[in-house]
């Protein structure tokens, strides 16, 4: 079968929620993917992040293979050999006391909006079915219908409603006087991105993460980070939030937390805070299997050993460059941490985006006119080298 024979039988018999661009992915290693003709493309996404430590990791592929020779998934009515060693590793690599394994970023940020509000009815006595959680304009914590309902973008919340409007104030994303005027009483967190990827890589100003983390401090509310994408090396630090030297009282993690091979994602937080769910209370059936608990060991590891933090952040900052010298009337500009970079326009981005696939790269544009380029962090300068000199071609073309 060519690739227009996947694509009409995809669109024939799946649900049309994605508008890919038309690459039917074969094989995939390091930072590049290949399609079924056998066309190679510089994978410019790294599917959201979740593909970090590169396509098929070695590294990471053993421990896969191995464990599933032995027993991939157990009931949490059992215990499993892998997932206290997970407890250990992030532990040991974060500072924070406890984890709780969930599968998508979705069910990680659901199970961090029930342990905010269990606190906030057990430790913080807030009144039964009153607690609130203060959101920001532009976010995007996933898309189950409880998160939906807390967004500000019509595309994730339109016609999937009724939500609960009052249990997520929204303030404006880098605003501190606003989100000061949004604590109340019944505050038991604040949820943020310390970059919003979906926006297209919106980096909030200086001071905004201290600022949150005085203000929870001030008011006894648990200041709620979600890394999904920005974490385990994106944005050229472990976590983006080292950028402003802050600790949340919670940080959300997914994706490369697998490097790709399995959903692995969860909450790291306080014994205060994790305690406060009891058995019974909340759960998964596959989050914290051994397969996933071996699985996210090794891409830790991987992340450690390979250096792939520091890499991002030298990487990022010589893509950046090359990015900002590429002349063109409408490019606006390119802003990055590490290597999650937002290539701003003037203009509509999917135009540049499907050039950009006929010449080898593949990328992904979001709010109309950014592109995002966030290649596997094992990039090298050769590579970025060859995808400038690509990127450059297309703009001109399309000058």
């Amino acid at each position: 079968m060519k690739t227009q024979d996947y694509i009409k039988m995809e669109d024939e018999f799946g649900a049309h929620n994605y508008h890919p661009l038309d690459v039917v992915v074969r094989d995939a290693k390091g930072v590049w993917v290949y399609d079924v003709e056998g066309k190679k493309y510089l994978d410019c996404l790294a599917a959201y992040s979740a593909v970090n430590q590169g396509h098929c990791n070695p590294k990471i592929m053993e421990v896969f293979v191995e464990q599933a020779k032995h027993v991939t998934l157990t009931s949490r009515a059992f215990r499993n050999e892998k997932l206290p060693l997970l407890y250990k590793k992030l532990h040991d690599m974060t500072g924070y006391e406890m984890f709780m394994p969930m599968n998508s970023g979705a069910e990680a940020v659901e199970s961090a909006i029930k342990l905010a509000r269990r606190w906030g009815y057990t430790v913080k006595k807030v009144e039964a079915d009153k607690a609130e959680i203060i959101v920001a304009t532009g976010n995007f914590h996933g898309r189950t219908s409880t998160i939906v309902g807390f967004s500000d973008d019509p595309s994730s919340y339109k016609d999937f409603g009724p939500y609960c409007k009052e249990a997520f104030p929204m303030h404006e994303y880098g605003n501190l006087e606003d989100l000061k005027s949004k604590i109340t009483k019944n505050t038991v967190g604040i949820l943020v991105e310390p970059i919003q990827g979906e926006g297209g890589v919106v980096i909030p100003p200086d001071g905004y993460l201290k600022g949150i983390e005085t203000l929870c401090k001030e008011n006894n509310i648990l200041f709620m980070c979600d890394e999904i994408q920005a974490g385990l090396g994106r944005s050229g630090k472990l976590f983006a939030h080292y950028y402003e030297n802050v600790k949340p009282d919670m940080v959300i993690i997914g994706k490369a937390l697998s490097g790709g091979f399995y959903p692995v994602s969860g909450v790291l937080t306080s014994k205060e805070v994790m305690l406060t769910i009891k058995p019974g209370e909340h759960g998964s059936t596959f989050g914290g299997n051994p397969l996933a608990a071996a699985v996210a060991v090794k891409a830790l590891e991987v992340i450690e050993e390979d250096k792939l933090v520091e890499k991002s952040y030298e990487m990022g900052k010589y893509f950046v460059e090359k990015l900002n010298a590429i002349k063109s009337p409408h490019i606006k500009l390119a802003r990055a941490r590490g290597l999650w970079i937002g290539f701003v326009l003037d203009t509509k981005a999917r135009p540049y985006c499907e050039k950009l696939m006929e010449e080898g790269i593949l990328c992904k544009e979001t709010h109309e006119n950014i592109i995002r380029f966030a290649p596997p962090l094992v990039i090298t300068k050769e590579e970025i080298d060859w995808a400038i000199e690509k990127i450059t071609k297309v703009v001109k073309e399309l000058d």
